[in-house]
């Protein structure tokens, strides 16, 4: 891919609708540290980043970036953005300790002060229910793939409802659903570290359940006015070639990586192929009568989480994989061009194909980018600026591309840009910076990199360029 000039005389205008909203994203277990404060216990992270040689360095969240005593600084810096939405999670084992009983009152009043806060900077509170970090006394009970966990997430879900609802515009069930059953349970990768093809898959049923249960216990407790989605990391998978081989290997990607969430949520089925592809893994009796009806609860919005595509092949994967059994018929092809810091392919390309995607397959559902953005070694100079010239061209390159599906008919609503903050990268730990706001974790120091400023005055011109 050619590198963008974003130099402003350079760049083509793109307006974005008058209501367009401008938001960033952040995680609870990644910013806000007080690991052990006011009846916070622990999480599968917690354990997770504890266990010898599953993180990086040995880096935990303990502190993270401290947004939890500094949450007024931060919104400080988004009233500086612009932004009109910010995306958080809540921590489950922060307002509910063990995933189940009564909430914890200190908990519960954190994310009050924050959205009340960010309210009274005109700022519209987005909240996440679950951005991973399941209590683990759940995950000690059997974790997702366990039905129990999906039953205590909707409670957990009502408790936080009847809490904030006042104060919450928007809801978010699930982030990324794919990587807390399949990195979580199938490679081991993320937490707990579990490495089961069976377990992977009986979570993501699990997963799709709790959504749909989730959803019910919101509508049955928040205003009428609320709106309640899910964020998919949906895959932008590519076949390498037109050959029949290469072709099939995209389709049972897809399947596994896309369609196990998007037919049971859109369509209250299991894709077919899907249930054939994993006949050596299970025969799905784990699905009880009812549940795929349950999970097709109905959405406001749909969020879409994207970085980079999957461009795959033919043949079999010797590396360890998340796939399900999948990975014996597919080999995974890296894609051309330049790279971030996690050594992911910048194709903005992909990101217009899922939406116009979507716009055929889930006609009439709006969609909000969710997460978007990229990592790279960023420093502070000796003048203390924090230059990143690359994450520019990223953003610029993808705000292109969203405004283009704009322009092919994709009911976009929205951008959330991945991360405020740079913050505890999971098994990466704190060795890669996703912000657009440098910490400095040693001093707690945050500076705008130029990123910050560039998307600043995105959201003033209201796109890009002009």
């Amino acid at each position: 891919m050619t590198a963008i000039d974003t130099r402003p005389d350079a760049m083509t205008t793109h307006r974005f609708p008058e209501h367009f909203r401008w938001g960033t994203a952040t995680a609870a277990y990644q910013i806000e540290g007080a690991a052990a404060e006011d009846g916070r216990t622990p999480s599968i992270w917690d354990t997770f980043s504890r266990t010898p040689g599953k993180v990086r360095n040995g880096d935990t969240g303990d502190i993270a970036a401290d947004h939890y005593h500094r949450m007024s600084e931060d919104i400080a810096l988004m009233r500086r953005l612009g932004v009109t939405d910010y995306r958080f999670s809540i921590s489950w084992p922060r307002v509910q300790p063990t995933g189940r009983g009564p909430v914890v009152r200190k908990g519960l009043d954190f994310y009050r002060r924050l959205a009340d806060e960010l309210r009274e900077a005109g700022i519209r509170p987005v909240a996440t229910l679950y951005h991973w970090d399941l209590p683990q006394e759940l995950e000690d009970a059997g974790g997702w793939p366990q039905r129990e966990t999906a039953q205590r997430f909707a409670e957990y879900a009502r408790l936080a409802g009847e809490a904030l609802g006042d104060r919450v515009a928007t809801w978010t069930t699930l982030n990324e659903p794919w990587c807390a059953a399949f990195l979580g349970y199938g490679s081991g990768v993320h937490a707990p570290g579990r490495t089961s093809a069976l377990a992977s898959l009986r979570a993501a049923h699990h997963l799709n359940l709790a959504h749909g249960l989730a959803a019910r216990a919101l509508r049955s407790v928040l205003p009428a006015a609320s709106e309640v989605s899910l964020t998919l990391n949906l895959h932008a998978v590519r076949a390498h070639t037109e050959a029949p081989g290469d072709q099939d290997a995209a389709r049972r990607i897809d399947a596994v990586g896309n369609r196990i969430f998007l037919d049971p949520v859109f369509r209250g089925r299991l894709p077919e192929d899907l249930v054939r592809d994993t006949a050596r893994v299970t025969d799905w009796s784990f699905v009880e009568d009812g549940d795929l009806a349950a999970a097709a609860a109905p959405l406001d919005c749909l969020g879409i989480n994207y970085y980079s595509p999957t461009v795959v092949a033919a043949g079999t994967s010797d590396a360890p994989s998340p796939w399900a059994g999948a990975e014996r018929h597919v080999r995974f092809l890296p894609a051309a061009g330049p790279r971030t810091a996690m050594d992911w392919p910048v194709d903005a390309d992909g990101l217009h194909e899922l939406l116009v995607r979507l716009r055929d397959d889930l006609p009439g559902t709006p969609l909000v980018i969710t997460e978007n953005g990229a990592a790279y070694d960023d420093y502070a100079d000796p003048s203390g600026e924090v230059k990143d010239p690359e994450r520019v061209a990223y953003l610029h390159a993808h705000l292109a591309a969203v405004h283009r599906a704009l322009e092919d008919g994709a009911d976009v609503r929205g951008y959330f840009l991945w991360s405020l903050l740079d913050n505890f990268e999971w098994a990466y730990g704190y060795s890669k910076r996703f912000g657009i706001v440098h910490v400095d974790f040693a001093s707690q120091r945050r500076t705008f990199k130029d990123s910050a400023r560039w998307y600043a005055d995105v959201i003033a011109r209201g796109g890009l360029g002009g």
